[in-house]
């Protein structure tokens, strides 16, 4: 039996009053609902080829099982939205807020992070009920506000939105991470694309002149507090990639010795080799006839024309030191990316795997910077001058995770077409490696 398809909410613009009377949502409400239905749907259709069971493995403490997901974008409008705001809403499973709460602790207390695939109830058909229920409250919410209300209730709805967007890359990600470990290797999502390597664009590098530019989101469009504010900041002279590194690239590092080679390696990253017997990118098996690896449309042999992907910030810096060249500063990356259009292989494609660059590329063009892999920068995830998260459980979004972790551009092909933009930063630890994570190098202009 498959998963139960997510209820479809009734989401005609229409809201009857306490005098009987129906009346019009306004435009804005109408968009508004629109959006949220539009986000909702796609988490849903993600979902479409799991199977109960799929929906509740934890493979290891950063994977979160599928149904979690699904409940906690929910439990976020239902704390967020529908309590602050729909003043006769009662929750129907006062638990849920213990249960699907991730790490605001503003906002009360919560489930152990590396105990969610024990989880067993609610069940799958239980969380969409969940879903479907805040769903239709929130609708008749939004049909039945005004613009003052609307005012309040917009900022943290279009930040809700943005935030499922990035649960659904995590549930790609994750289920990709559980179905690894299945010796059957179950497939995501079937797919008839051509898998062999075909001739992609010669690796070449575009210079830029040193320049004052201006770093971060400046606007009124939606950005996530981690972006700005914006400032000046002063980027030397530099040269970047055309593309991405591909898997045959990365081969030839491999077949180097770049895994046994310490001089390439940052100390922490060294020890943590050893540590994992790491010998290539995750999802890497070496067979008789050369390296496979493990994607969402099932296991296959490496395509060396793809870039290559989940790999760590330690295995990006090695291969970058190895190549005589580094990694950019995500104010090279972001003074590149200025002006590009964004465009390029991602989860609205429904590919879910990275794709080769164009061979036709024109000289001084950059390629993929967009989609299909996060690139790694070589700066540390740090607040920008001037930046103080704001009060209350939504400043604990973004603020407190600015330790220890390395930031990354782009976004990948489990990523939202409408969801990236070139001040987006995101942020792992170095040595993460089970999101879409590649290479693009930089070197110094002298």
């Amino acid at each position: 039996m498959k998963a139960p398809e997510a209820p479809i909410v009734d989401n005609q613009p229409a809201v009857t009053g306490s005098d009987g009377v129906e009346r019009r949502a306004s435009s804005r409400a109408q968009a508004l609902a629109a959006r949220y239905s539009q986000v909702r749907d796609l988490s849903s259709r993600l979902c479409r080829n799991l199977q109960p069971e799929d929906f509740v493995v934890q493979s290891c403490p950063d994977v979160s099982p599928t149904k979690w997901h699904l409940a906690h974008t929910t439990w976020f409008f239902e704390t967020f939205v529908l309590k602050v705001w729909m003043q006769r809403y009662r929750t129907e499973v006062p638990q849920y807020a213990y249960l699907f709460n991730s790490y605001y602790n503003a906002a009360g207390d919560m489930h152990r992070r590396d105990l969610r695939g024990l989880i067993s109830r609610p069940t799958v058909a239980e969380t969409y009920h969940y879903r479907q229920s805040v769903d239709e409250c929130l609708i008749k919410l939004l049909e039945g506000a005004n613009d003052a209300l609307l005012d309040d209730i917009e900022p943290v709805l279009v930040l809700g939105l943005n935030h499922e967007q990035q649960h659904q890359e995590l549930l790609i990600t994750d289920i990709k991470h559980v179905f690894a470990q299945n010796p059957l290797y179950p497939v995501f999502e079937s797919t008839d694309e051509e898998r062999e390597s075909r001739k992609v664009a010669p690796q070449r590098f575009v210079e830029f002149d040193e320049a004052m530019v201006s770093i971060g989101h400046k606007g009124d469009a939606f950005s996530y507090d981690n972006e700005g504010p914006q400032h000046r900041a002063f980027v030397p002279a530099f040269s970047l990639s055309n593309r991405p590194i591909t898997n045959g690239e990365y081969l030839a590092f491999i077949d180097a010795g770049g895994y046994t080679r310490p001089e390439f390696w940052l100390s922490l990253g060294w020890s943590t080799v050893n540590e994992q017997r790491w010998d290539a990118p995750l999802y890497w098996v070496k067979r008789e006839d050369g390296w496979w690896n493990f994607t969402l449309s099932g296991f296959r042999p490496i395509n060396e024309s793809e870039p290559v992907t989940h790999v760590s910030y330690f295995e990006a810096d090695a291969y970058a030191n190895w190549d005589g060249a580094r990694l950019p500063t995500e104010f090279e990356w972001e003074r590149a990316a200025a002006g590009q259009t964004i465009d390029g292989n991602f989860v609205d494609a429904e590919r879910f795997h990275p794709a080769g660059a164009s061979a036709s590329a024109k000289d001084g063009q950059l390629l993929q910077m967009f989609g299909d892999v996060w690139e790694w920068t070589r700066s540390a995830y740090l607040p920008y001058p001037g930046y103080r998260a704001v009060p209350g459980a939504l400043g604990e979004y973004n603020g407190k995770f600015m330790c220890n972790q390395m930031v990354l551009r782009g976004g990948s092909c489990a990523t939202s077409r409408n969801h990236i933009r070139p001040t987006y930063r995101n942020f792992f630890q170095p040595e993460k490696r089970w999101q879409f994570t590649g290479i693009r190098l930089a070197r110094d202009v002298t």
